[in-house]
């Protein structure tokens, strides 16, 4: 009996990588006769104050042809701009709009070509939509000080998310010790479970339908989705822990030993995420198309704004959980000193699986949320894997409110780096901040220095 007990851990890790093995079996399963590509046109507008007021373009051809060139699709664009033309299956096509059926007096936009292209497995949906623009590009020339405050916009919006998933690395780092290189991972497979829920369905959950925002074939609404990631996120880390880092501290193998292991955790585990959901970025089903909504000299839309304000919501509840609950106190003395805690009566074993537990489902939330800011890809969490570094480097190792602060200087400094530098090296002064605090002050803003030897 005490064998079993042991093993449940293993077996339920594994039962969570054959649920994602199985949902990635069936994520690129689209019903061939609902399958269609719906074409918007619409010409674009600005008034005297620069907001943008896009209209509808009526009466404008568009053909769609297959790979071979062979024609399978003709229409229209109605009132409303938009044309929807039934294809045979997910297959790659090209859309071309017939510029000679445009209205008098209108051209098509420098940015939106006439023939668009269109990769088989871009139709995560039934329904894939393209877009075209008619008149002059909706690009203005911005003020200095307009372009600072949207950059700056920008980096507080990934400094929140960066926040949410730098708290769990450090936590866990503060009470066990652990550099876990398989964050990255766990921020992934958020994104992931997410998107198997919104987007692919498990059918087994259809019986759920009589709840607003479930459907039939087993889909979830967005906001279900993200709420069943977090819960899966938080199941994820309680398994690694259980499964894995809990034997190798009760066998007493070193952390340099699994800091490696974590390495190839993390290989492991984004070869499996890019085998069974592609290398391609894939949207969520609600709220991909927003129009920006203009707040002073910055643009963002409904969906990111309310993201950021349920980012700061959690990571307020999440700094006054540390600072006023039992939990909290006890989460704070075991990563100030561990031997100590113990000493004193607190469970640092159920402190840890609670922290695992914590840092899976903050990390989820976080994949959730860049998922939805930027799509959800196999390596989306890699790519902020050292941002979160240097975060909890700047704030102070194993201090969670150094991660909350670390995360949203990090996140503003690279967006604002984009002012002055190529876009593609926006990362350099976050890594650049990284080797400086450890240089200068190893122990971050907010944590203590330590005499060694």
């Amino acid at each position: 009996m005490a064998e079993c007990r042991r093993r449940w851990p293993v077996r339920m890790f594994l039962g969570l990588g054959v649920l994602l093995v199985a949902a990635g079996m069936t994520s690129s399963a689209v019903s061939a006769e609902d399958i269609a590509i719906r074409v918007q046109v619409k010409e674009q507008n600005r008034d005297e104050s620069g907001k943008v007021d896009n209209q509808p373009v009526v009466g404008v051809e568009i053909v769609i042809t297959d790979a071979s060139g062979t024609e399978v699709g003709r229409g229209v664009t109605a009132e409303d701009g938009v044309v929807v033309v039934p294809v045979p299956g997910r297959a790659d096509y090209t859309v071309e709009l017939l510029e000679d059926s445009l209205p008098d007096g209108q051209s098509l936009s420098p940015q939106s070509p006439p023939v668009q292209s269109i990769a088989e497995d871009s139709f995560v949906t039934a329904t894939k939509t393209l877009n075209f623009f008619t008149g002059e590009s909706q690009r203005v020339t911005d003020t200095a000080f307009e372009r600072v405050a949207q950059r700056f916009s920008d980096g507080f919006r990934l400094g929140l998310v960066l926040a949410m998933c730098a708290v769990g690395l450090s936590l866990i780092f503060g009470t066990t010790g652990l550099t876990n290189f398989a964050h990255g991972e766990m921020v992934t497979f958020g994104g992931l479970a997410a998107f198997v829920f919104n987007i692919t369905g498990l059918t087994f959950l259809g019986f759920l339908d009589f709840l607003p925002g479930v459907y039939p074939d087993g889909r979830f609404h967005v906001i279900w989705a993200t709420i069943l990631a977090a819960v899966f996120g938080g199941l994820f880390g309680w398994a690694l822990n259980a499964g894995i880092f809990l034997k190798l501290r009760r066998r007493g193998i070193g952390l340099v030993t699994q800091m490696v292991l974590t390495v190839g955790l993390s290989i492991l585990l984004k070869n499996f995420f890019l085998s069974r959901f592609g290398g391609r970025t894939r949207p969520f089903r609600e709220y991909s198309l927003q129009k920006a909504l203009d707040i002073g000299p910055i643009s963002i839309t409904p969906r990111d704004l309310t993201v950021s304000i349920i980012s700061i919501f959690i990571l307020v509840a999440v700094a006054l959980t540390l600072r006023y609950t039992r939990l909290g106190k006890a989460t704070r003395a075991v990563s100030d000193n561990p031997d100590l805690a113990s000493a004193t009566g607190i469970d640092s074993e159920r402190v840890i699986r609670l922290v695992w537990i914590a840092g899976g489902a903050l990390a989820a939330l976080g994949g959730v949320f860049r998922g939805l800011d930027e799509q959800v890809s196999f390596e989306m969490g890699g790519r902020l894997l050292f941002l979160m570094f240097a975060a909890i480097t700047l704030g102070g190792l194993g201090s969670a409110f150094g991660a909350l602060i670390g995360g949203i200087v990090v996140g503003v400094l690279v967006e604002m780096a984009s002012l002055v530098v190529p876009t593609e090296l926006k990362t350099t002064p976050a890594l650049a901040i990284l080797i400086l605090v450890l240089l200068f002050r190893p122990q971050g803003l907010l944590g203590k220095a330590q005499r060694v030897g």
